[in-house]
């Protein structure tokens, strides 16, 4: 049976790579089939209940400004603040969260004091604010990574890197940023792909980390080490990938988003890493389609090729969403890799996108940033949103029985949801009841968690039965030595009397 299913599944992602690597987008893609969905084992677009629901769209006039907004680009959450990148304005804006529907403008921030020759801004492109309420903005026009206290005072700026391997006329454009507990910075600049720079918090220059891996085609490995010096040149370079957009999550991991390279990426690549402190990849992906967003490229309305996740943030119940500015969508997963919701797209209606570019999150609620529409749209989940919220935070706070009834509930709601299946077999299986457990995980070819409750079912099986087993198994050996000798006494008593016979005959 799970042979079986091994083929089947292999099979499965076979068809999926090749329908992922062709030539030809496909065309159709997973948008049609409605705003919130899914995909199941077999790659299928499964329709879903809405799991969010538009609250509120801000414009500049919705939030009182004077100026509309202009290509605004990073925002960041901190309690009940938002802080939001008006790049075209050369500002940032500090917003108060008292309601899901309700930003108010706290103070606008265009200039800051200091010993410093530039006290403006230009062209912001992100912000975070550390817990004793440092600011930190990536400055790009200035060409700094800017530090300034709670009341808008220059402490010190973050320069472009000293080191060697750099091209010297290369411009340093930060892009975005994220600050650890400790007051060091990373940062991501354009033209930089040897991974996050990292500075230390005085201001040190202390190396890159969490560089991506060299991704490059055989053929044209061979091919280079015959072609000419002029076709070499012109041929793409194996370098590593630059990154989209970093987040620093409760725990201090960071979360970095980077673009598929359309002819090489397939199902298993992951457009989402979890850096540690040492820059190395600990994200778990255990979901069946990998980290990257949509399966099927379809091409439609100037649309087409893999998701470009432009930003990510991260909650609580380690639920981390990315933002798909390519088609304009949103994309969640668990902590175990397997897909929670996928919706949005491209269009002019609330809740569609024109050029997302930033996203973040307060609590469930997600605020998403439009630069081409410049508006901030607020997201809150649904009923069923939240029993999926609460059967996962259930489940993390060790109340399975809960987490499982939760579950069922978001099976009634949703027959055609995995992730349900998935949750009850875990639940189970943290409760010791493995054999129950083993169905859920049956249902959905969930080998590897099935393969955890077959091992314990198993376990307990052999114990409540080893009595049995080891009358059986001393039976298989006793049996046969049983027969063996009285087949053997049997045998020497019949020879003995032929042999008495013999002996009186010849008397």
């Amino acid at each position: 049976m799970q042979t079986m299913k091994k083929i089947v599944k292999g099979a499965a992602a076979v068809i999926a790579g090749v329908m992922m690597l062709t030539a030809t987008p496909l065309t159709a893609y997973a948008g049609e089939y409605g705003y919130t969905y899914n995909y199941d084992w077999w790659g299928d677009v499964q329709e879903s209940p809405d799991f969010y629901s538009v609250c509120k769209v801000f414009t500049g006039s919705d939030l009182g400004l004077e100026t509309n907004l202009k290509s605004p680009d990073g925002i960041f959450a901190d309690g009940d603040k938002l802080y939001l990148c008006d790049s075209g304005n050369n500002r940032i804006i500090e917003l108060h969260r008292s309601a899901a529907e309700k930003l108010e403008v706290v103070r606008i921030i265009d200039s800051f004091t200091g010993d410093t020759d530039v006290t403006t801004f230009s062209n912001p492109t992100d912000v975070s604010v550390a817990e004793n309420g440092d600011f930190y903005i990536a400055d790009q026009g200035n060409a700094r990574v800017l530090k300034l206290d709670k009341d808008l005072n220059y402490i010190m700026e973050f320069t472009k890197p000293d080191d060697n391997t750099l091209d010297p006329s290369l411009v340093f454009q930060p892009k975005k940023l994220a600050i650890d507990t400790a007051g060091r910075v990373y940062c991501i600049a354009t033209g930089i792909n040897k991974g996050l720079i990292k500075y230390e918090a005085d201001g040190t220059f202390s190396g890159f980390v969490g560089a991506t891996k060299v991704q490059f085609n055989w053929t044209d490995y061979i091919w280079k080490k015959f072609a000419s010096q002029a076709q070499r040149a012109k041929m793409e370079s194996f370098v590593p990938t630059e990154y989209e957009n970093i987040f620093m999550d409760y725990e201090g991991f960071i979360y970095a988003t980077m673009a598929l390279n359309e002819d090489k990426a397939s199902k298993t690549d992951s457009a989402v890493r979890k850096l540690n402190l040492l820059g190395n990849d600990i994200i778990v992906s255990n979901g069946e389609w990998g980290l990257n967003g949509d399966l099927y490229w379809g091409s439609g309305g100037g649309y087409e090729g893999p998701s470009i996740f432009t930003d990510v943030t991260v909650m609580d119940n380690d639920i981390y969403v990315c933002l798909d500015r390519n088609r304009g969508r949103c994309f969640a997963y668990d902590d175990q890799g397997n897909i929670v919701f996928c919706f949005g797209g491209n269009g002019n209606m609330n809740g569609y996108f024109r050029r997302p570019t930033a996203i973040d999150s307060i609590g469930h609620d997600l605020y998403v940033v439009d630069a081409l529409d410049n508006s901030i749209t607020v997201f809150v989940p649904t009923d069923f949103g939240k029993q999926v919220y609460n059967a996962v935070e259930q489940f993390d706070l060790g109340e399975y029985e809960k987490s499982g009834q939760s579950w069922e509930n978001v099976m009634k709601e949703n027959g055609n949801y995995d992730l349900a299946y998935i949750g009850i077999g875990r639940a189970l299986l943290r409760q010791k009841q493995y054999k129950e457990a083993m169905k859920y995980f049956e249902l959905k070819y969930d080998d590897e968690n099935y393969s955890k409750a077959y091992k314990q079912y198993r376990k307990i099986w052999v114990e409540d039965h080893i009595v049995i087993i080891v009358l059986v198994i001393l039976a298989l050996f006793v049996v046969p030595m049983v027969i063996g000798k009285t087949k053997k006494i049997k045998h020497e008593i019949d020879t003995a009397d032929i042999f008495m016979n013999v002996q009186d005959g010849e008397k």
